[in-house]
């Protein structure tokens, strides 16, 4: 350093400048050249490393790359450059001036804390757009994992840059931090139980982004839409979002409909109510008209007199056999409940193939429709309590 500045001294004075300006030029040349040198750096880096390595990564098949050296990251790294050249070469300027110098040297040490903490982030987000398109990963909700790492590498970034401010040494930092860690705990509750949530959520592959949960107790019915370190976004079916505490999640209990999903189909469980009064044994020219049908086949006979519910229940079994949006590889049955003094409940049980809701409802309505209207061929009525019209017909009747 001295064999510099002697050299720089000699060479102005050759150049004729004046003895009692000599040392404030001096340093004037110096601290130009450090700023040409930072900039000189900051340019190559931003115009001939980074293009470099935009060329690398686009000729490479693997996208991966792409994310973890996009432009945060390299814009980041750009920033890192200036203050580590400043850094190393500020001792030149401020030889014999310990107090300017290690306030330079301070603010240059700030610096790279706080780029280096926005290096690290960029880095993570990366991280996290990687793993979230990763086959194995995507459906695993590690959003808050990483929000807690940023957190991490922001607390450790500060205390660095505290301890450089008042010259501490940062595990001094970190012991008073130890005394107050009620405090902290306190502060920092829903972050660190939403954290050891997530955690659980995630092992246990509780929930996932995009599945559709109920939790009545918060009022949510809806589509995962993100988890965070904090909070769970559910997008109801109104389109309103509901945010639930992760906690709330592994604390309470929830409905989650992936494995309806992930199944071969949405099941479907309705009944009717059969007019008890309407049940009666089949006639021989019903049960010869019946026997000329199709969906006669497979018919189990009883060697009595058939009844018309009997028939009327291995109809509807041979109709959803048969019916092209029906998963009929799984349980399809219909059954007879327990009689009510609204009728005697018949329950249509099957799964539907098609699993999203529109068609789902589509099927279900398009089976009733056909259900209520095939009723009558087997002289069976739906029970139905009297209206106001049967009021008045009834009274027409006695009227008459």
């Amino acid at each position: 350093m001295d064999t510099v500045n002697s050299s720089l001294t000699d060479l102005l004075q050759q150049i004729g400048v004046r003895q009692d300006t000599l040392n404030l030029t001096q340093r004037a040349v110096i601290i130009v050249g450090i700023l040409i040198v930072a900039f000189l750096a900051d340019f190559f880096c931003r115009k001939v490393v980074v293009p470099a390595i935009n060329k690398l990564t686009a000729r490479t098949q693997v996208t991966w790359d792409d994310y973890l050296f996009n432009d945060a990251v390299l814009n980041a790294m750009c920033h890192l450059i200036p203050p580590i050249v400043l850094y190393a070469l500020l001792p030149f300027a401020f030889p014999h001036e310990p107090v300017t110098l290690g306030f330079l040297l301070k603010l240059c040490i700030v610096y790279i804390t706080i780029v280096s903490m926005k290096l690290l982030c960029a880095f993570l987000t990366s991280l996290y757009t990687i793993s979230s398109e990763h086959e194995k990963l995507k459906n695993h909700p590690l959003k808050g994992v990483y929000q807690m790492i940023k957190l991490v590498v922001i607390c450790i970034g500060v205390i660095i840059i505290i301890s450089t401010l008042i010259d501490k040494d940062p595990m001094n930092i970190l012991t008073g931090l130890g005394a107050s860690a009620a405090i902290l705990m306190l502060v920092f509750k829903d972050t660190i139980m939403g954290l050891v949530a997530g955690v659980q959520l995630s092992a246990n592959d509780m929930l996932r982004p995009e599945d559709w949960i109920m939790m009545p107790k918060y009022g949510a019915d809806g589509t995962v839409v993100e988890v965070t370190l904090t909070t769970v976004k559910v997008r109801n079916w109104d389109n309103t979002i509901i945010t639930i505490p992760p906690y709330a999640l592994v604390s309470d209990s929830f409905q989650n409909w992936r494995g309806m999903r992930e199944s071969g189909g949405r099941r479907v469980k309705r009944s009717i109510h059969i007019d008890m009064n309407t049940v009666r044994f089949c006639t021989a020219e019903q049960m010869g008209e019946f026997e000329s049908q199709d969906w006669m086949a497979g018919f189990e006979k009883t060697g009595q007199e058939e009844v018309n519910l009997y028939v009327f229940r291995h109809y509807l079994e041979y109709y959803l056999s048969h019916h092209p949006r029906v998963n009929t590889e799984m349980t399809l049955m219909v059954r007879q409940l327990q009689s009510t003094p609204q009728g005697l409940p018949i329950e249509l049980y099957f799964f539907s193939a098609n699993k999203d809701w529109v068609p789902y409802e589509r099927l279900q309505a398009e089976v009733f429709d056909h259900l209520l209207a095939v009723l009558p061929r087997f002289g069976l009525r739906v029970f139905q309590s009297p209206t106001g019209l049967d009021v008045v017909s009834l009274s027409s009747c006695l009227s008459e």
